[in-house]
């Protein structure tokens, strides 16, 4: 005789984190110290109910879970969250925001081609080009902002990757003026009650209006780059020798792959799209440059090593894009900025039915939140994860973290630009390390602010031709 089937295990209760407040639950944490907050809440279970005023949010602390959310089960928890529903009004249905359905896979096979590395590379030259020119105009000693140095920056050579490397002088300066606007604005709208951005005040029409102008700006690079496609593949004289065109620098971007397409996308997501990589190329690469320069002048056996590297790699020569896959420390430190400081702090999914998450019972309607900063701050995988250190990702260490670092997400929402974000990244630092022998922090130093990124709440830098200029006394 069969023993008797046994009962359906119970899901434990979930532990409501302490601390929320009457009418507001945890908001006043979020608002005020929402690092320490978040990773406070490891110690009271692997998933964690906060209240974000009288709604409930689940919060996943144990990174095993995570990854149920975001790739095992990933059917049972949709796109969404108050995050991704306040960037939808400036996104629209851009990659990073559209429902989870038909629409997200048919773009993201289209986008997929726009993001591999033989794309890239044939981009890479005209991005060191463009990175080059920017950083050798900086003045010898001057101090200046960091985070938005780095910002313009990044902004400037996705530009050139995007839309192609003649994109008209008016149409960049536009880009580069209206974007760090425009990113505050958008901040504001994900951090406000959504009845406060609905109404019509001053800060509220400001936005519109600058979305509106980006929008119309997109078009008028849209226009360019198309012009500029029919140009190389249609008014090619035919006695031409056939090497010449590989000679050539390419005129046209990423973004040819999305208007050759054989479903092309309508103007308005072709729009959508634009607004989605522009924002991820330049809030969360600007930051982690920044956190990068930052720890290098806190750690002169770190610059010590990245100067030894570049040498031996670069020799007297300028960097050129082939040298890239041959900077392995750099990858590690930037990796390691990349654990340390986030960027992304807190993604939201909801679940599209009554759903067990371990022993978590999360009803059907729930924002799920998780956190790569939670994740990258766990002593369990990250040892002494405060202390600032690239040797954790050689291979034999790295092995260990494989599940625990998802700064690019995981599973069909994986961030697509990873390969172009890894490169951008090294192009940079590459750059202003060969280009500025001496780095020298000017400020205090900096706090971690979490908005949409773990950004610096102040940053100043001085760079300098001649490193004996930055003394031992200035560097701490």
């Amino acid at each position: 005789m069969s023993a008797p089937a046994s009962p359906a295990a119970t899901p434990a209760p979930t532990t409501t984190a302490p601390g929320a407040w009457p009418l507001i639950g945890h908001a006043h944490r979020l608002a005020r110290d929402p690092l320490p907050f978040f990773t406070s809440l490891r110690e009271h279970g692997s998933v964690v109910r906060i209240r974000i005023g009288p709604t409930p949010a689940y919060v996943v602390t144990d990174p095993a879970l995570t990854r149920r959310v975001l790739v095992t089960d990933a059917a049972h928890f949709a796109k969404g969250g108050k995050i991704i529903d306040a960037l939808r009004v400036f996104f629209g249905d851009g990659l990073a925001t559209v429902a989870d359905g038909d629409t997200h896979l048919r773009n993201r096979r289209l986008m997929q081609p726009m993001f591999n590395k033989a794309h890239i590379a044939e981009r890479g030259d005209a991005m060191i080009d463009q990175v080059r020119s920017m950083v050798g105009a900086w003045p010898d000693g001057e101090t200046r902002d960091v985070y938005a140095d780095m910002n313009d920056i990044t902004l400037a050579a996705f530009l050139v990757a995007l839309f192609g490397a003649d994109l008209p002088e008016h149409l960049e300066g536009e880009f580069t003026a209206l974007m760090p606007a425009i990113m505050k604005g958008t901040i504001r709208q994900t951090i406000l009650p959504s009845w406060i951005t609905a109404l019509p005040l001053p800060a509220n029409r400001a936005h519109a209006q600058r979305v509106a102008r980006l929008r119309a700006l997109i078009d008028q690079a849209i226009d360019h780059h198309a012009d500029a496609t029919d140009d190389t593949t249609d008014t090619a004289p035919p006695t031409e020798c056939p090497h010449a065109a590989a000679q050539q620098p390419e005129r046209t971007g990423l973004f040819k792959s999305l208007l050759t397409a054989d479903e092309p996308l309508s103007r308005q997501q072709l729009q959508d799209e634009a607004i989605t990589l522009l924002t991820g190329a330049i809030e969360t690469t600007g930051t982690t440059l920044a956190w990068t320069l930052y720890e290098i002048t806190r750690n002169p056996g770190v610059e010590q090593r990245l100067r030894e590297e570049l040498d031996a790699v670069c020799g007297n020569h300028p960097l050129r894009y082939e040298d890239v896959d041959r900077l392995p420390y750099a990858r590690q430190v930037l990796q390691e900025t990349i654990r340390k400081y986030g960027p992304a702090w807190m993604v939201t999914r909801t679940a599209t039915r009554d759903i067990d998450l371990g022993d978590h019972r999360i009803p059907e309607g729930a924002d799920v939140v998780w956190s790569p900063y939670i994740h990258q701050h766990d002593p369990a995988h990250f040892p002494d994860p405060e202390t600032f250190d690239p040797d954790r990702w050689e291979p034999d260490r790295a092995a260990g973290t494989r599940g625990s670092f998802l700064a690019f997400g995981d599973g069909r929402r994986k961030c697509i630009g990873e390969n172009f974000a890894w490169a951008e990244l090294q192009i940079i630092l590459a750059t202003v390390l060969k280009t500025w022998p001496g780095l020298e922090l000017t400020s205090r130093s900096p706090r971690p602010q979490a908005v949409v990124t773990v950004k610096p709440d102040m940053m100043t830098m001085a760079y300098h031709r001649n490193p004996a200029t930055v003394t031992e006394t200035e560097r701490y």
